[in-house]
């Protein structure tokens, strides 16, 4: 078939299932967008450019609309969500087409309970949503699940220490290291991204910087990275910085700070100082960082993160659950106790604690080694706005309303 065109020749039409005309064209590498048309055959590009020798069953109109590729949720806890619920309305409402999981130092894989997870392995989960005890049946649960994105996954260093270790209340062992080592090597044969860590929780505090240097060595050889929640937000975070650099030299891998923040009321204002950092570590090796657009964390209840200085509000609580929703000074003082007694008694829990800066937000999100990560908890009860609203935020009041960054940066 062969239509004619302005000059009176002819041109062979290409055809092709959906045809999206003059759209503002944004590529993902930072080049301000254009006005183009894009042809889509077979679920994927065909063509982009001035497309008028092509014909489509679909043919849209997108005048004045911007098209973009699918949107990368780096930092997630859709470990298990992912087989579960493999339709994934809250990231593919968001226009995220590919997410990154075990994030945190918590992973559903490599993983075999000797009970229930422990905290925070009980933000991906109750037990019976982890049964993946090889990274490789990990891999083929989700083949066969075959969710509507893409997955890449982290193997979590809290998982692996409660594979290996009675108690997560100390270092592990030389030969509790080996088997990690092992396990972990498995992931990384079998596709794994990386290693994590979260270092400032609990189950993982007590783990030095030598356990992890240690398990981190098998990496360079898969050409993966190390991500990390750093052992501290609040006033340590420059020497918790420093430890993530010393691991990521050591292994020879990039590191990826997460949901890098200045949490906690004296630290508000130090962003410049953490980012100065951050750039100084950036002219000796790969490092950069994911944030979330929001002045809020969201997480287990932490008795360590307990205060008065600003608000914390229960999502959860397996012991009391009417409690949910509420603010734990307003639960404390229906109890008459202090917060961290309310605290106590409502564990294990979760919480959001509006523990950031909006300055500070701003600073990090808008730095050129940010990338953009929901941080969403998908299986908490009263989720933190994040998991649904992360991208359109960042979109619509970040860099359409405050103009901190363009669309195409």
């Amino acid at each position: 078939m062969t239509t004619p065109n302005t000059s009176g020749a002819s041109y062979p039409v290409r055809t092709c299932d959906t045809l999206i005309r003059n759209v503002f064209v944004i590529d993902g590498s930072g080049a301000d967008p254009v006005v183009a048309d894009v042809a889509i055959a077979g679920g994927r590009i065909a063509a982009i450019g001035t497309l008028d020798d092509w014909q489509a069953q679909q043919v849209m109109d997108g005048t004045g609309k911007v098209l973009s590729p699918g949107f990368i949720d780096v930092h997630t806890h859709d470990d298990t969500n992912v087989i579960r619920m493999p339709e994934m309305f809250p990231k593919l409402s968001q226009g995220v087409t590919t997410v990154v999981v075990g994030n945190c130092g918590i992973s559903a894989s490599p993983v075999t309970l000797k009970g229930d997870p422990p905290d925070p392995m009980n933000l991906l989960g109750q037990s019976t949503a982890f049964s993946y005890p090889t990274f490789a049946s990990y891999v083929a649960a989700i083949d066969a699940a075959r969710p509507s994105v893409n997955v890449a996954a982290l193997v979590g260093h809290t998982a692996l220490r409660s594979n290996h270790m009675d108690r997560l209340d100390r270092a592990a062992s030389d030969a509790e290291i080996v088997g990690m080592r092992d396990q972990l090597t498995e992931a990384l044969e079998h596709g794994a991204l990386g290693l994590s860590t979260g270092l400032a929780y609990g189950n993982a505090i007590n783990a030095p910087t030598e356990e992890v240097l240690a398990l981190a060595e098998p990496l360079a050889e898969y050409g993966a990275m190390y991500a990390t929640h750093l052992r501290s937000e609040f006033a340590d975070i420059l020497d918790a910085m420093d430890e993530a650099f010393r691991i990521g030299k050591h292994s020879r891998v990039p590191v990826v700070i997460s949901h890098l923040k200045c949490a906690g009321v004296e630290n508000w204002g130090r962003s410049s100082e953490v980012l100065a950092a951050l750039e100084q570590a950036e002219k000796h090796q790969h490092v950069g960082c994911d944030c979330y657009p929001y002045t809020a964390s969201s997480s287990t209840l932490d008795l360590k993160q307990v205060t008065d200085t600003y608000p914390i509000q229960v999502t959860w609580s397996e012991p009391h659950p009417e409690q949910g929703g509420k603010l734990l000074s307003d639960i404390a003082a229906a109890w008459q106790v202090d917060l961290t007694e309310a605290a106590r008694r409502l564990m294990p829990a979760g919480a959001v604690y509006h523990c950031m800066a909006d300055d500070d937000v701003n600073r990090i999100l808008s730095h050129p080694a940010t990338v953009i990560g929901s941080d969403g908890l998908p299986n908490d009860p009263l989720p933190h706005p994040r998991l649904w609203g992360a991208f359109p935020r960042v979109l619509g009041y970040y860099s359409r309303e405050q103009k901190l960054f363009s669309l195409a940066a």
